[in-house]
């Protein structure tokens, strides 16, 4: 990784972030597979409401780990986003792929999605120490994007 790549940062912070930026990478393709498992495989009430909702939550959750991977390039590291870094390196639980009940999944969901939020946050707090304002903004914003996400997935909840 070359010293102060583009950000004028140094290299220890820099490596330090693409670590962090990659563990939410990882976690954001993992959410967004969850997403489209989901989005394929519900059935119930609500269905097609629901059902596009999760496609367009897929779309911003692929903004999402887009604009990570970006700024790991930018960084000077290499975006770690492969299927094989995701299924050894996510720490989201395995999604049940044999679940058809929309209210199953929504719940399911919600609860991933209040992980991958509190990482988000743990992220923005590890940018903060660091120094790396830019980063610590990304995640923010991904953050912002995720818990909207979250409330307007669990407001379909059967209360």
């Amino acid at each position: 990784m070359p010293d102060s790549f583009v950000t004028g940062i140094d290299q220890q912070t820099q490596e330090q972030m693409c670590e962090v930026l990659n563990a939410r990478l990882v976690q954001g393709i993992d959410l967004r597979l969850a997403v489209k498992q989901a989005h394929w495989n519900l059935r119930g009430r609500g269905y097609i409401g629901v059902h596009e909702l999760l496609d367009e939550v897929s779309e911003r959750l692929g903004e999402g780990t887009d604009m990570i991977a970006e700024r790991v390039a930018i960084m000077g590291g290499f975006a770690r986003g492969t299927t094989q870094e995701v299924a050894e390196k996510s720490d989201l639980p395995a999604y049940p792929v044999e679940l058809t009940d929309i209210q199953k999944h929504i719940g399911e969901l919600v609860t991933r999605f209040k992980q991958y939020g509190k990482s988000l946050r743990e992220g923005i707090d590890a940018a903060d120490e660091a120094g790396d304002e830019d980063t610590a903004d990304l995640l923010t914003e991904v953050s912002r994007m995720v818990e909207k996400d979250t409330w307007f997935i669990g407001a379909n909840e059967e209360l």
